[in-house]
């Protein structure tokens, strides 16, 4: 069965997946209302933020399955003892990074929250409102790194490794 953290990772995905749909409704939605001679407000803010929220909760799903670019040519080469270093390295400044941006997310979700801003769209909506999957997701990451970086520290691999090496270039 799934574990808490799968759970959440897999809820990430699929509230991504989610945001995707929703684009492709207000996208069919403007099409149809132009045919028929009306318009959908506000339809290119709210595709632009489920755009932005459907990245940001993306981003835990896909670095726990391995889904992010990683260049291996030189990873796969390095031996067992230089590779566990290469990526606590590596891990290690994208726990700095990923904490950077979710600490400023939060932060601007909180300052949007303290004054009252609005989105400047046709259909006015709450900052924070729209904003708030970017913390989400940033947060998501956050805990994808320290959940692979714990890994590590027991001496395993983390799970995005897992899926290497598994294209064939002579397949191709």
């Amino acid at each position: 069965m799934y574990s808490y953290r799968d759970r959440l990772y897999l809820t990430s995905g699929y509230l991504s997946g989610l945001c995707i749909v929703i684009i492709m409704v207000v996208v069919l939605a403007q099409i149809i209302g132009r045919m028929m001679g009306f318009i959908v407000p506000s339809a290119e803010d709210i595709s632009g933020y489920c755009l932005s929220a459907s990245i940001f909760f993306g981003l835990a799903y896909t670095f726990r399955n391995g889904g992010h670019i990683r260049v291996t040519l030189l990873v796969q080469t390095l031996g067992p003892k230089a590779r566990f270093v290469q990526e606590l390295l590596v891990l290690s400044i994208g726990l700095l990074l990923a904490s950077f941006v979710c600490w400023y997310s939060w932060y601007m979700i909180w300052e949007s929250y303290l004054f009252e801003e609005l989105t400047q769209g046709y259909i006015p909506m709450p900052l924070w409102a729209v904003q708030l999957p970017v913390g989400l997701g940033a947060t998501g990451l956050l805990l994808a790194l320290l959940d692979a970086a714990a890994t590590m520290f027991r001496g395993a691999l983390p799970t995005y490794t897992e899926h290497e090496g598994e294209v064939n270039l002579e397949e191709i």
